[in-house]
């Protein structure tokens, strides 16, 4: 086991200019369980691939443990990988698969099979060894994939969006299992997803990025709870955050004929960077119907058994419509084409940068 950093990791693709990743500092504990989570595009996997070996760092350096590996061929990382689409060989049969790389590292016949049971019991794949993957569910196959990474003992497992291929409901039931083994073999782990309920569910930390920057590395809860720009406030939550740009006025920011107050600290600092107006981010869930508040007109209810959406639009600091989400109790729902009066949780508002999407703090 291992820890793993990347130090001012950048990667440049051959034929462009903007860093693909841009120069990363990360520290992964040895043991943690890390997602790496943005849209397409972000780096995630790029950085992942890095960490593999298998994409070239134009600058700064990767370290596994305290050796230096930038320049360490893949094969020689001590690293495992499991892919989106598994990479079974079609002609094998599931305990071979399992044993192949043992074997072309040139183990014993003895420590390959002893190995492979082991992975199997831990997968529950013991019934399964002498089938071909093509007599396997998904979910079977991703097991296989991952009982191939288990028997090679690595330091570090890398994980590139090994569920993707899964149904919604499987996909639930898997991570779960991931999540539980990884904890149960302490392994370190780097797992990339563009889903980011799974990074909530599984890490013991999540790694926002975008555009090749990291954004944010923190526990799952930090994360929702105090975002550190309007992207990742955005991002993280499902539904995510309402970020409405809104005019300072009165000793807070106008929301239709609401002043929602805002800290003179936050006002003092607003004024200092020259804007006039300031992004007011508030959850679903801090919105609450009462008689006097702003307005809302209700343009689709979703009915989610206890709980509903409503979103409705309101009209931000340019004049123009911003979709406005709100949770409420899927039993007494008010119906679309309503009116509704809304108050958000002070204590539970967030404010940003209009300028920079940074959040200002108290």
């Amino acid at each position: 086991m291992a820890n793993v950093t990347f130090d001012a990791a950048t990667r440049i693709y051959p034929g462009s200019t903007i860093p693909a990743v841009n120069r990363l500092n990360l520290e992964v504990a040895d043991g943690e369980f890390l997602v790496l989570v943005g849209p397409s595009g972000c780096g995630k996997s790029t950085s992942l691939r890095m960490l593999a070996g298998l994409e070239d760092i134009n600058e700064g350096r990767i370290l596994i443990g305290d050796r230096d590996v930038t320049n360490v061929a893949p094969k020689d990382r001590d690293i495992a990988m499991v892919f989106q689409n598994y990479a079974l060989y079609p002609h094998m049969t599931v305990a071979e698969n399992m044993g192949f790389a043992l074997k072309i590292a040139g183990v014993n016949k003895s420590e390959i099979a002893n190995r492979v049971k082991e992975a199997a019991k831990i997968l529950d794949l013991e019934l399964y060894l002498e089938r071909k993957p093509k007599a396997l569910s998904g979910g079977q196959r991703q097991r296989v994939a991952m009982g191939r990474a288990i028997v090679r003992n690595p330091q570090v497992f890398l994980m590139d969006e090994p569920l993707s291929n899964l149904d919604a409901k499987l996909r639930v039931q898997t991570r779960t299992q991931i999540a539980s083994l990884q904890k149960r073999l302490g392994v370190t782990t780097v797992y990339v997803t563009h889903d980011q309920t799974e990074a909530m569910t599984m890490g013991d930390r999540v790694v926002v990025m975008k555009d090749g920057f990291l954004q944010q590395a923190d526990t799952p809860q930090n994360l929702y709870d105090n975002p550190a720009n309007a992207f990742v406030a955005g991002f993280i939550g499902s539904p995510a955050m309402n970020l409405v740009d809104l005019k300072i006025e009165d000793g807070g920011a106008r929301l239709g004929s609401t002043i929602i107050p805002i800290e003179r600290s936050i006002l003092s600092q607003v004024t200092a960077e020259g804007s006039d107006s300031i992004t007011v981010g508030f959850r679903p869930e801090d919105l609450t119907i009462a008689p006097e508040g702003f307005e809302l007109n209700i343009e689709l209810v979703e009915l989610l058994g206890a709980d509903a959406y409503l979103y409705g639009q309101v009209i931000d600091a340019k004049g123009e419509e911003r979709q406005v989400t709100v949770r409420t109790d899927g039993r007494a729902t008010p119906q679309r084409g309503a009116t509704i009066h809304l108050v958000p949780d002070l204590k539970s508002i967030h404010v940003f940068s209009s300028k920079t999407g940074d959040r200002f703090n108290v």
